[in-house]
């Protein structure tokens, strides 16, 4: 496998834009050893091929992959969220979630499945369609998408889709589509009506963000959302998370909301 290191450190560096030199400026390594790693003629130590992966800005997963290559032992464990060292993230993760109460929120991996929620996610989406009918894992893009699922209550849907589309490639872990997120874009793009020219143009607004809007017996309801991720983070599993908590956009949204939500008790 050593010689799949040369192409793979050579592909994160074109996709960070990054010349040998700048790279070497960056790290301290000379660009003399990087052209030789890159060529196969040298196998850095483990300590160099970290700092240049850690130069690079490549994801933990992809990390185990140039130590696999190189010829070392992973480093970085996928854990679960019932793991012992998991244990700290996963209380913290709950207790934002409750924080957000009365709003929808969750938590997603790296492919938008939906890992965690609050009691006010189910609650609201269940206004609009069947939830629990809906396989698991539940996949926010897939519900956005599916004609079966939120679609028909999207008033402006292909806006929608184009700004999803746009964060899917913006919000890939480390800024690089892997085969797993083309496979989940490409059943996004299969779905009746879709342009595939929407994953690279974003609608402008008038707005500081994209609204996410539903429409629900004939009223407007329209939220943005902020997304937080795991700072620092030192296993795949928890660098890979992000939670995405929805905020009226405006004042009349936060009235029907209430009122919604009142009526699902």
């Amino acid at each position: 496998m050593p010689n799949e290191l040369g192409p793979q450190l050579r592909a994160w560096r074109g996709t960070r834009g990054k010349s040998q030199l700048d790279l070497s400026l960056d790290t301290g390594i000379s660009q003399r050893q990087i052209s030789f790693i890159e060529s196969g003629r040298s196998i850095p130590g483990r300590h160099n091929l970290l700092h240049l992966a850690e130069a690079l800005d490549v994801p933990l997963r992809e990390r185990n992959s140039l130590l696999l290559a190189a010829g070392y032992a992973p480093i970085y464990s996928e854990g679960n969220f019932d793991d012992r060292e998991m244990q700290g993230l996963t209380k913290a993760l709950q207790r934002m979630l409750r924080q957000h109460e009365p709003f929808p929120a969750v938590v997603m991996d790296r492919y938008w499945n939906v890992v965690m929620t609050n009691d006010a996610t189910p609650r609201f989406f269940n206004c609009f369609i069947d939830v629990a009918g809906r396989a698991a894992p539940r996949n926010l893009l897939h519900l956005m998408f599916d004609p079966e699922g939120m679609r028909p209550f999207i008033p402006d849907w292909e806006q929608t889709t184009k700004s999803l589309l746009g964060r899917a490639f913006r919000e890939s872990v480390g800024r690089v589509i892997d085969a797993r997120t083309k496979e989940l874009i490409d059943s996004l793009l299969a779905y009746p009506d879709v342009n595939a020219e929407w994953k690279t143009s974003l609608a402008a607004d008038n707005t500081p963000m994209i609204p996410l809007s539903f429409m629900k017996d004939g009223q407007l309801l329209r939220f943005f959302s902020l997304v937080t991720t795991v700072g620092t983070a030192q296993m795949i599993t928890a660098q890979e998370l992000r939670v995405e908590c929805m905020f009226p956009l405006d004042e009349a949204t936060e009235i029907r909301y209430a009122e919604l939500m009142n009526a699902a008790q």
